[in-house]
C-alpha cells in the first residue's frame, strides 16, 4: 500500500519570508524617509513605556493597570519578533546587552503581578534605549559624536539610577516607618542623592543606611560625571592608526599620544 503523496511546499510561501525580512530589515536599519519614520514611531513608543514603568507603582491599583500592561507586552512582543527577524545574525543578536534588557522587561510584563517586586529594573530600557546605535542612528544624528551625545548620556545614566533606586526603595521599605508611599520613596531618593540629607524620611536599620550610603556616592559620581560632560573641552572620537588613542581635540593635526599625522573627517564644505 502505497503513503498518500506529501504536499509539496508552495513556492510563493518560500520567497514570502525571505521578503519579509529584507522588509523589516530596510524599515530598523535603513537610511529611507520611511525607515526614519518608523524607526521614530518605535522609539516614541519606547518613550510611552518608559514613563508607564515610571509611573506603574501609582498605576498599580488603578483599573487600567493590567491593559496599559498586557498592551505594552504585546507590542513589545512584536517588536522583538521583528528585531530577530530583521537582524542578519540572531545570535549576535540575543548576546546583546540590550536584547537581554528587553526580554526581562517582556517577562515583567507577562508577568505584572509575580514579577512586580523586579519591575522596578524595568527602568533600565531607559538606559538602554540612551545608549544604543538604534537611537543615535535615528534621532539623535545631527548631535552623534558632540558634547550633546555626551550630554544626554550623562543624563540618561543619572535619570535611571535615580527611578531604579526609588524602585528598590520603594519595593525593599514601602509600609514601614517614613516610607509610606512611590512618592516618598521618591523624596528620599532625591534628597539622599544630591546628599542634601534633611533627615525627616529615612530607611531603617543596617541594610537602610548601607543603601543610603550607595545612593549617595553614586550620585555624586554620576553628577560629577554630568559637570563634566558639559564644561570640560569636548573632545572627538577617533581612533589613531598608530596608537589607538580614541579622543582627539576637535582640531587635532596630530595625535597627543604618539604625534602621527591626524586625517579627522569633519562636515565643513
Amino acid at each position: 500500500m502505497t503513503s498518500p503523496a506529501q504536499p509539496l511546499p508552495d513556492p510563493d510561501q518560500r520567497r514570502r519570508a525571505p521578503r519579509i525580512r529584507a522588509r523589516l530589515h530596510e524599515l530598523y536599519y535603513g537610511r529611507s524617509d520611511r525607515s526614519l519614520r518608523f524607526r521614530l514611531a518605535v522609539i516614541a513608543i519606547d518613550f510611552v513605556m518608559i514613563a508607564f514603568f515610571i509611573a506603574g507603582p501609582l498605576l498599580r491599583d488603578t483599573p487600567v493597570f493590567l491593559f496599559i500592561d498586557y498592551l505594552l507586552a504585546l507590542v513589545l512582543t512584536v517588536d522583538l519578533s521583528a528585531r530577530a527577524l530583521a537582524t542578519t545574525n540572531v545570535i549576535g543578536w540575543l548576546k546583546r546587552p540590550t536584547t537581554w534588557v528587553d526580554l526581562f522587561v517582556w517577562l515583567t510584563l507577562i508577568f505584572p503581578f509575580w514579577l512586580f517586586n523586579l519591575a522596578f529594573l524595568r527602568v533600565i530600557r531607559l538606559w538602554s534605549l540612551i545608549h544604543s546605535e538604534f537611537f543615535w542612528d535615528t534621532v539623535g544624528r545631527r548631535y552623534d559624536e558632540t558634547r550633546w551625545e555626551d550630554v544626554i548620556r550623562a543624563v540618561a545614566n543619572l535619570l535611571t539610577f535615580l527611578f531604579v533606586m526609588t524602585g528598590f526603595v520603594y519595593t525593599s521599605f514601602a509600609r514601614t516607618e517614613g516610607i509610606s508611599g512611590y512618592i516618598d520613596a521618591l523624596y528620599f531618593t532625591i534628597a539622599t542623592l544630591t546628599t542634601t540629607g534633611f533627615g525627616d524620611i529615612t530607611l531603617p536599620g543596617t541594610w537602610g543606611r548601607v543603601i543610603s550610603i550607595v545612593t549617595m556616592l553614586a550620585g555624586i559620581t554620576l553628577f560629577v560625571r554630568l559637570a563634566q560632560t558639559l564644561f570640560r573641552p569636548h573632545k572627538i572620537r577617533f581612533a589613531c592608526p598608530s596608537c589607538g588613542l580614541r579622543r582627539h581635540d576637535v582640531d587635532a593635526v596630530h595625535c597627543k599620544a604618539c604625534g602621527v599625522l591626524l586625517n579627522i573627517p569633519n562636515d565643513e564644505e
